[in-house]
C-alpha cells in the first residue's frame, strides 16, 4: 500500500521553524502554537517525515490564529522516514511505525488537553497521520476530524466514524484515488454523519503539506485545502463549545 507517492517532495526538517515553541504534552514532545487558555484544541497528526515539517508547523500557527490551542506531536519518536536510507525502506519503517500505536499515544495528548481546560478538540491528519484521526473519530476521543490525502484508510473505517468529518482528497492519488474517496462519501451520506468531501484537480497525494513554496498553484491548492480544514474546525469544534 505505501507507494513512491508517499515519499514525494520530502520537506526539508527544521526544529526551530513556527512562531510555536515544543514542549511536552501527554508524554510526548509536541509543537504547541496559539494561546494556552483557549478552550477549543486542534491536533495536527503528520504524514511519515514527522513534525518538524516547516509548511505543517506554518499550518499550525495558522489555524493557530483562528482561535485555537495547536499541538502537532512527535508521534514517530524522533524517527521520521528518511527516503536516502536504503536499508529502512518505506514498508520496514511502516513497521517500527504503526497508526495503532499512535492512536493509543494520542490519548494521553488528549487528556492533556482536557486537563487543561479544552472542551473541545478537533484532529487532522495527513497521509500516515490520517489513519491517526479516522481511529480518533471512530472512538469518538475528538469533536470534529479532518483527513488530507488519507493513507490507509479504507471504507470499513469511515463506516465506523462517529463525528463530522471533512475528507480532502486529491486527483492524482493512488493511496486513496478519487473513486475511493467517493465510497467514502458515499458511506458517510448513508451513515448520516456529517461530512464534507472534496477532491482537488490536479493536485496529488501530499500536497497539502508537501507543496513547493515556489510553485504559485501548488501553494494555492495548498491554501485552499487549509481553509477548507479551519472552517469545519469553526463549524464543529468551535461551534460545539458556543451551543454546549
Amino acid at each position: 500500500m505505501s507507494g513512491p507517492l508517499c515519499c514525494s517532495n520530502p520537506p526539508t526538517l527544521n526544529p526551530s521553524s513556527g512562531t510555536g515553541h515544543v514542549e511536552k504534552l501527554g508524554g510526548l514532545d509536541s509543537y504547541v502554537t496559539g494561546s494556552p487558555d483557549s478552550k477549543l484544541a486542534v491536533l495536527l497528526i503528520s504524514d511519515i517525515f514527522g513534525f518538524e515539517a516547516p509548511n505543517l508547523r506554518k499550518l499550525a500557527d495558522k489555524v493557530a490564529a483562528a482561535g485555537f490551542f495547536v499541538v502537532v506531536p512527535n508521534f514517530l519518536n524522533k524517527d521520521p522516514y528518511v527516503p536516502e536510507d536504503a536499508n529502512r525502506p518505506l514498508p520496514v519503517w511502516i513497521k517500527d511505525h504503526g497508526p495503532d500505536k499512535a492512536f493509543e499515544d494520542a490519548k494521553p495528548v488528549l487528556e492533556a488537553l482536557k486537563s487543561k481546560g479544552v472542551s473541545a478538540i478537533g484532529a487532522v491528519g495527513f497521509c500516515w497521520g490520517a489513519k491517526v484521526v479516522v481511529e480518533l473519530a471512530k472512538h469518538a476521543l475528538i469533536q470534529a476530524a479532518v483527513l488530507c490525502h488519507p493513507s490507509f484508510v479504507t471504507v470499513d473505517d469511515i463506516k465506523k466514524v462517529k463525528v463530522p468529518i471533512s475528507i480532502l482528497g486529491a486527483e492524482i492519488d493512488r493511496m486513496s484515488p478519487p473513486e475511493l474517496v467517493k465510497q467514502f462519501e458515499e458511506v458517510l451520506t448513508a451513515n448520516e454523519v456529517k461530512s464534507h468531501v472534496k477532491i482537488f484537480p490536479k493536485v496529488s497525494h501530499g500536497w497539502t503539506v508537501r507543496y513547493n513554496v515556489e510553485d504559485k498553484a501548488a501553494c494555492k491548492s495548498a491554501e485552499e485545502a487549509h481553509q477548507d480544514l479551519l472552517d469545519w474546525f469553526l463549524k464543529h469544534v468551535k461551534g460545539v463549545t458556543l451551543s454546549a
